[in-house]
């Protein structure tokens, strides 16, 4: 049965892939996933299993391949354009959090042992070309 199918994208999170999910099938290919219900259990198995595989038939495979290619990796502004680095204009600029200060790290840790999910965290955007933060 395997043989039928072809992997098109690897996800750490499940709701990462539904994005794309969602995208192929309104694009009209039928997609299935593979280990997003273990990931669902439990996130920290993400990395053991390999995170949650999109399979599309065969057939399908280039034409998810050229949709997903279609799909920015990259942040955007409030405008939909690609964000630029004010340090050397490359435009692959990926949002992340940090936790610089006590402050943010005592709500970090206080938040995710008592409700699991961090409150209070910084975001920033990293350009991937040449390190600068912003």
């Amino acid at each position: 049965m395997e043989d039928i199918f072809e992997i098109v994208g690897v996800y750490q999170y499940s709701s990462e892939a539904i994005i794309f999910k969602g995208k192929l099938e309104s694009e009209g290919i039928e997609v299935y996933m593979k280990d997003n219900y273990t990931i669902e259990a439990n996130p920290l198995y993400s990395n053991a299993v390999g995170g949650v595989k999109l399979l599309v038939s065969k057939m399908d495979y280039a034409k998810a391949m050229e949709i997903i290619s279609q799909v920015s990796k990259y942040s955007l502004d409030d405008e939909s354009q690609l964000m630029k680095c004010p340090n050397c204009k490359a435009e692959q600029i990926a949002m992340f959090t940090s936790i610089r200060d006590l402050k943010s790290l005592i709500s970090f840790i206080f938040s995710t042992l008592l409700l699991g999910i961090p409150f209070r965290t910084k975001h920033k955007y990293k350009c991937r070309k040449c390190s600068f933060e912003f």
